[in-house]
């Protein structure tokens, strides 16, 4: 059984980027810096904290898909504009790492269901990691798992 070591306990800063779909041509070394297309920043991809506060009966304004059985993880698949996650910084593709030091790489759905909506405060990492509806790759599985649940 192969163990997923937690973002925390990498000794270097780790960015795992998603595959491209269509990837922008070549764009040669002397012309990188003027091209509209061309776009070097990495930060996007590191892992973030999210901090929310949820009184009773409250909706955060995002919604889940994904758990163990998709072998994706948990995906942000939705962000109400405006809501108290969109303020957050919480975004459309954003992957959750962890909620309340609870791993979430490796959660059955439902557990992440229950851990979200019974938290009155939630802290929760994440890392933004887009994928697209229509790709035939294997992260496009996670569109096709038929439990989604907003909070």
């Amino acid at each position: 059984m192969d163990q997923k070591i937690p973002y925390d306990d990498y000794q270097l800063p780790v960015v795992f980027l998603p595959s491209y779909e269509n990837p922008p041509a070549w764009i040669p070394p002397q012309e990188r810096v003027h091209q509209p297309d061309y776009n070097n920043e990495l930060t996007q991809f590191l892992p973030r904290t999210i901090v929310l506060k949820k009184p009773p009966g409250a909706q955060l304004g995002f919604n889940i898909r994904g758990g163990k059985a998709s072998q994706l993880g948990i995906f942000i698949s939705k962000v109400v504009p405006d809501s108290d996650a969109h303020r957050a910084g919480l975004q459309e593709g954003d992957q959750v790492l962890s909620v309340n030091e609870v791993d979430f790489q490796d959660i059955e759905h439902s557990r992440a269901v229950e851990i979200l909506k019974t938290a009155r405060e939630i802290l929760m990492r994440v890392r933004f990691f887009p994928y697209s509806k229509s790709s035939s790759s294997a992260a496009s599985n996670l569109c096709y798992v038929p439990t989604e649940e907003h909070f």
